[in-house]
């Protein structure tokens, strides 16, 4: 067995991390400041749980996003890669028995600038159960149809596609749960959402990892992310930035047609606490077009 791997407590993983990255890592999380003080039997490893290195992951990322020069931005990567490839190498799921274990996933819409994305900590369900998760996470109010591609294949409710297209086939999402199709390793593992085939959302869909749960936490969970969620119905990405050109000009054309239809709408309002309530409470509605 190798070395390091020996002296790993059970749950933990090893990492190795450089003074920079410590330090970096430490301003980042300061409660984790005292452990990353250099050691002399030990100058470059040392040991997190999985739920710790995806928070010191999580942290780094959205850091780098935020950072305001290149050398910071190659710092984080770098702290980023370490932490993926350190989580990549640890036990992953088999090491968190079933009733504890949660699912967590970066939600992220594509083509949106600034992105506009969810991360969020859910339990094991049906992909049917995940796309509400999605729509209330998101902001979306489930009006229309959707479908998840995975693997190279769709996966969807079969009586409401069929009922909308001809000869479609697809993978039953009422059944096919998110156990069954994340990789067993724990690996991260993106795909695709659709949302709305008129307007054509699509969304990348994330796996970061599995975590345990909090011994009476409560689940669902959107533990961050950034801006608000699209109206329905506004015509997708280029629909959406045309909207907000014309709420932003009171000159424009359909400025006062948006302020009516749209009502004092912030593209950068989001609020995690929030989301998480509406996602426990679930679905608004059951109607699709």
């Amino acid at each position: 067995m190798d070395k390091e791997k020996r002296w790993t407590k059970k749950g933990e993983t090893m990492i190795s991390l450089t003074q920079a990255q410590r330090k970096v890592v430490a301003d980042l999380l300061p409660k984790f400041a005292d452990r990353l003080k250099l050691s002399e039997n030990n100058s470059r490893t040392i040991s997190f749980t999985t739920k710790e290195l995806e928070s010191i992951r999580q942290n780094a990322e959205v850091a780098r996003s935020h950072a305001d020069n290149g050398m910071k931005r190659n710092s984080l990567r770098h702290i980023v890669d370490a932490v993926t490839k350190a989580l990549d190498n640890s036990d992953g799921i088999v090491s968190i028995p079933a009733p504890e274990r949660l699912y967590q996933f970066k939600i992220t819409l594509l083509e949106s600038q600034p992105q506009i994305w969810r991360r969020i900590q859910i339990k094991d369900s049906t992909l049917d159960k995940f796309h509400e998760r999605i729509q209330t996470a998101m902001g979306w109010t489930n009006s229309h149809l959707h479908q998840f591609e995975i693997n190279g294949e769709r996966y969807g409710n079969p009586e409401l596609l069929d009922d909308g297209f001809e000869d479609f086939e697809c993978v039953d999402s009422t059944i096919t749960k998110i156990s069954d199709i994340i990789p067993k390793d724990g690996k991260r593992f993106d795909f695709l959402y659709k949302y709305d085939f008129g307007d054509g959302w699509g969304h990348e869909v994330l796996f970061e990892g599995c975590l345990r749960a909090e011994k009476g936490g409560r689940y669902p969970l959107c533990v961050e992310g950034e801006m608000n969620c699209p109206p329905e119905d506004v015509g997708g990405i280029w629909g959406y930035l045309e909207f907000l050109e014309a709420l932003a000009d009171p000159k424009h054309e359909q400025h006062d047609d948006f302020v009516e239809w749209a009502g004092d709408f912030d593209p950068e309002e989001f609020d995690a606490e929030k989301t998480t309530k509406v996602m426990r409470r679930g679905l608004p509605n059951r109607k699709h077009h």
